[in-house]
């Protein structure tokens, strides 16, 4: 049993005392692609496009909504006097319209979220362009990304590269 520690300790260490020879070429920097994002030009414009495509979005929502509450007030207002034929005629009228506003809710989602991607890929493929500029430049091994969340600390000897990417990105 004693062997197998000292074995196992013995392992440890080797494998310890290489990657501690690897470690020291290795060039870790760091950027906060949010905070580049954030003041890019390009960011306001596609913000107004999604709001403006959101607008148009929830207009007709609200549309759909108006025709609703219209259709479900007047058979309210006339269900004593209609027909069985026609009340469930109508009935199946008001099922299908708050189905199909259900539906138009969940795709309207989907398709704000599409369009948003759509809008910010060109964006995020300039900061990583400069990201990656910055990167073979300065002869960095990694770039760590605080913004996407991989960072798990910053040391004080860390060298954040974002304002070198500002600059390459001309902000």
């Amino acid at each position: 049993m004693k062997k197998l520690v000292k074995l196992f300790f013995a392992i440890v260490l080797t494998m310890g005392i290489g990657y501690g020879v690897n470690a020291q070429s290795v060039k870790i920097g760091h950027v906060d692609s949010g905070s580049i994002m954030q003041i890019m030009p390009e960011t306001a414009k596609v913000e107004q496009d999604l709001q403006a495509y959101a607008a148009e979005l929830q207009a007709e929502l609200q549309a759909m909504a108006a025709e609703y509450q219209n259709k479900l007030q007047d058979y309210q207002a006339n269900q004593a006097t209609m027909s069985n034929l026609i009340r469930q005629s109508k009935e199946k009228e008001i099922i299908d319209l708050e189905t199909r506003i259900q539906e138009f809710q969940g795709s309207a989602d989907m398709a704000l979220q599409a369009k948003q991607v759509e809008l910010l890929n060109p964006i995020i493929e300039k900061v990583q362009n400069a990201v990656n500029a910055v990167g073979q430049e300065k002869g960095f091994t990694y770039i760590l990304d605080k913004t996407a969340g991989v960072v798990v600390y910053i040391g004080e000897n860390a060298i954040d590269i974002t304002a070198d990417v500002k600059a390459k990105l001309g902000l």
